[in-house]
This record gives C-alpha cells, sequence and structure tokens, in this order.
C-alpha cells in the first residue's frame, strides 16, 4: 500500500517496560527504531505496572528520529487486548506502531487491526497506528504470505527465530547463532520471510543475536539477513547498535556511484538511449532499478 508511512528500521533496540532507566536511555540511543516490550522482558508481576511505565516514557521523552513502538504480549494471554487498550489510550500520538508477539495466522493481526480503528476513532487519533508482526512459529511461517497481505496497517513482519527455534525442535547454543550447521541454518526462513514482505509491500526485519558480547557474530548475522533482503535487525544490547546501523545503511562511496550512474542514465534515456557505458559497465533501466531499490532508496530514507 502505497500509504504506508516509511520508517527507518536498520535497528530495533529491544528495552523492558518495566525499566524506567532504560526507557531513557533508549531514548538517548542511536537506534532509529525502540520497542518498549510488555512480553518476554517483563515479568508477569510486573507486566500491568509496566504499561504506566511505557506511556510516561513515550510522553515525557524525546523520541526524536526514531520509531515509536510497544511490543505486547500475545494473544493467548489475558495481557494483550488490555496492552493495546491501555498503550494507546494512554500514549495516543506519541506511539507510531505496536509489535504482535507469535503472529499465526491473518486473524491475528485483524484482531489487533479492528481494535486500533475503534481506539483510534474514539480518540480522534489523526495518524494511523501501525502493526509489526512477530513470526515465531512453525504456524506463522507456513501462513506467511497471507500475514504479510493481511490490512494494509501492516508495516513489517520480524523473524524470530528464538521461539522459532523451539518451535522447530532446532538445537543452538544461542538464539541466533548457527554452530554445528554447514551454512546458515535460517537461510530457508529468511529467504521466506523477506519474500512475503517485498511482495506485500512491507519491511522484513532479522531477529535477536542473544549472545552480545560476540560482536564479530551479530556483525556476520547482519550481513547475512541483509545480503537477503532484511532492512534490519533487533538489539538486544546497546554494544549491537552501530554495527547494525553500519551494515543496513548503504556505504557513501555506494550511494555517489549509484547517484552518478542513475544521473548518467538519465541524460541518456533523454537522447533516446537504453543502455550505456559507465566506466566500463553496462547500465540500463534493470541496473537503475537494483540500484534504486538497495542503495539510492535506503540513502534517501536515512539522509545519505
Amino acid at each position: 500500500m502505497t500509504d504506508r508511512p516509511r520508517r527507518a528500521r536498520r535497528v530495533q533496540l529491544s528495552t523492558p517496560g518495566s525499566s524506567e532507566k532504560m526507557i531513557q536511555k533508549a531514548a538517548e540511543s542511536k537506534a532509529d527504531h525502540v520497542f518498549l516490550d510488555l512480553e518476554d522482558a517483563v515479568a508477569p508481576s510486573q507486566k500491568r505496572a509496566a504499561r504506566a511505565k511505557i506511556v510516561q516514557g513515550l510522553k515525557s521523552l524525546d523520541w526524536r528520529g526514531k520509531t515509536r513502538c510497544v511490543r505486547i504480549n500475545d494473544l493467548t494471554t489475558e495481557y494483550a487486548f488490555e496492552d493495546i487498550i491501555e498503550i494507546v489510550e494512554g500514549a495516543g500520538e506519541h506511539l507510531d506502531t505496536i509489535m504482535m508477539t507469535k503472529v499465526l495466522t491473518p486473524a491475528d493481526v485483524l484482531f489487533a487491526d479492528k481494535l486500533l480503528h475503534q481506539l483510534e476513532r474514539k480518540l480522534k487519533l489523526k495518524r494511523r497506528i501501525g502493526l509489526e508482526a512477530l513470526i515465531e512459529e512453525v504456524e506463522g511461517m507456513q501462513n506467511v504470505d497471507a500475514i504479510a497481505r493481511s490490512t494494509p496497517r501492516l508495516e513489517c513482519l520480524v523473524f524470530g527465530m528464538g521461539d522459532f527455534s523451539a518451535s522447530m525442535g532446532v538445537t543452538n547454543k544461542n538464539v541466533g547463532e548457527t554452530d554445528g550447521y554447514p551454512g546458515d541454518i535460517w537461510h530457508y526462513a529468511r529467504f521466506r520471510l523477506v519474500m512475503a514482505c517485498r511482495a506485500a509491500g512491507i519491511d522484513p526485519v532479522d531477529g535477536p543475536y542473544a549472545d552480545f558480547r560476540n560482536s564479530q557474530g551479530y556483525r556476520t548475522e547482519c550481513g547475512r539477513s541483509m545480503t537477503l533482503g532484511c532492512v534490519g535487525k533487533w538489539a538486544i544490547h546497546p554494544s549491537q547498535i552501530d554495527i547494525a546501523l553500519e551494515v543496513y545503511s548503504p556505504k557513501p562511496a555506494d550511494v555517489a556511484r549509484a547517484r552518478r550512474l542513475e544521473k548518467a542514465y538519465a541524460d541518456a534515456e533523454a537522447q533516446g538511449l537504453g543502455a550505456i557505458n559507465v566506466d566500463g559497465v553496462m547500465v540500463d533501466v534493470a541496473s537503475i532499478r537494483i540500484l534504486r531499490n538497495t542503495v539510492l532508496n535506503k540513502a534517501d530514507l536515512y539522509g545519505m
């Protein structure tokens, strides 16, 4: 859908909604997307209190330059519907998206879509609140194409390989690692999710890498998912932010080259030429489309 807002998601910083201190640090970080968590990072006894802390943080802190997101509990719990109601009624225009967990079918997304529609009408909000959905169960991955197309409110899918490992019975030492397998164990799942997202016109995002002390391992996984078309990856620790920003951003030299080629082709096209030679490289309409989708669109979004 053309009316979906374009948001930077090079790094999605996970932040416990129960900690005012960590919420403030997240607002001060360089992450371009922060999700305040009501699910795994918050103990059951603290979930209701965490909603109020999240609302206060969203309303009182400076979030300029960031996508403001709240991750709710999954729909099988007693918390999910009140997570949505209390966060939206409390934060309103200070909220950009809600992240759904353990999405299994399009019906899960449509439940939140309808509830948000009612809240937006009631509160007379001027902006639509977007949805993001975690694909972290086998059933969800089997239904990923239909989920991706479920509603214009949906802006991105996230591959949650932690719970997906449990769902598949996959053995790994740390979430996000691929030790013991001759290749990328997540290649098919990532590729399938990216294809579903691209066909639906939404963003594909890669999930967590648990060993935040292993910066090279995190960088490797960022590179793998970026090569397949993911626009960003989760950061579970601030030390991962700079790596994700670097990997998922086009290099300045590549941006300059792409702009030069795009201009050269536009000039040639105006003269009736369909393909040209630039610095020994053939440039045609397909070349420009690749450059636009892999370099220039990102550079425009990130202000490069």
